[in-house]
């Protein structure tokens, strides 16, 4: 018994905090931008918009979120475990309680218009996409999730070479497509891919790193050389591979190091004072983790 509720020690209050306010921040830019003017969000949830407008009005939006969810996470929890399972499960319900409350209980009508942006759909589209996307993001960031679809997205995106967005967007699209023949419009699915699009980035944003630096290879026949003018300027560590040119088959040196964006050019400029010849490759860092930080 004791083995089966291990995981619960592993749950930490700071996420519980930033998934209640992720569910919170999705709530609002659903119900408040999307719903108001039958705009559609995305994976299960837009799935749930659609089925909301087909149905007796008792089904609502928070009962088809919990329903279709149910299956996805419990295979979540096969493959990703009890802690992510228990995290998304509660942003999800975070997130339907907050829909209930601001449809049908705050003093705010959002029967026909958005209270913020009225009819403009461009404006709802775009608003709704990147406030839903903040709350997904934030979600996904501190080990939850806040769709099904995107439960699937962490499971598979790395296999596929995908991110979590990207593999989102298939699945809306396909959704998109069933919305305009449903309701006989492609108005509002139109306007719906502008929606996700939006949220797309900000989901990317936001789970691959709000501050992303650069992580800088460098091959040179001096890597001690440059180590310590880097050091020197930068006062940050670095590490250094030992290598050999496969053209040249003379002995070189592989300088790895993690810097701002805006310091590049300053880094590239020291190095090549040392080492004309040296070879630089630049690549995103989304997040940089040390033993201090773990």
């Amino acid at each position: 018994m004791k083995q089966k509720f291990k995981f619960l020690k592993q749950i930490r209050l700071w996420n519980i905090i930033m998934l209640t306010i992720a569910g919170m921040i999705n709530a609002f830019g659903i119900t408040v931008f999307l719903s108001p003017v039958k705009l559609y969000d995305s994976g299960i949830s837009g799935t749930s918009m659609l089925l909301e407008q087909l149905t007796p009005e008792w089904m609502s939006l928070s009962l088809f979120l919990l329903l279709l969810n149910t299956p996805l996470f419990l295979y979540g929890l096969k493959r990703e475990g009890k802690l992510f399972t228990c995290y998304a499960i509660y942003a999800v319900a975070i997130y339907s309680i907050s829909a209930w409350l601001i449809t049908d209980v705050l003093p705010i009508d959002v029967s026909f218009a958005s209270p913020l942006a009225g009819t403009d759909l461009l404006l709802c589209a775009l608003f709704g996409g990147v406030i839903s996307g903040v709350g997904s993001g934030i979600a996904l960031r501190f080990g939850g999730a806040m769709d099904g679809i995107e439960v699937l997205g962490v499971i598979f995106s790395k296999n596929l070479g995908i991110s979590v967005g990207t593999f989102c967007m298939i699945y809306n699209i396909i959704l998109y497509i069933i919305c305009g023949c449903m309701i006989h419009s492609w108005i509002l699915p139109l306007y719906s891919i502008v929606t996700y699009a939006a949220a797309l980035k900000t989901v990317d944003f936001i789970v691959d790193g709000i501050d992303r630096a650069k992580g800088a290879m460098i091959i040179t026949s001096c890597p001690w050389d440059i180590c310590e003018a880097l050091t020197q300027e930068f006062g940050s560590g670095m590490t250094v591979i030992n290598a050999k040119g496969g053209y040249s088959n003379t002995d070189k040196g592989i300088v790895y190091f993690v810097i701002p964006r805006f310091q590049v050019t300053k880094m590239r400029s020291i190095v090549h004072e040392i080492d004309e010849t040296a070879y630089i490759t630049i690549s995103d860092v989304a997040d940089v983790f040390s033993a201090n930080h773990a």
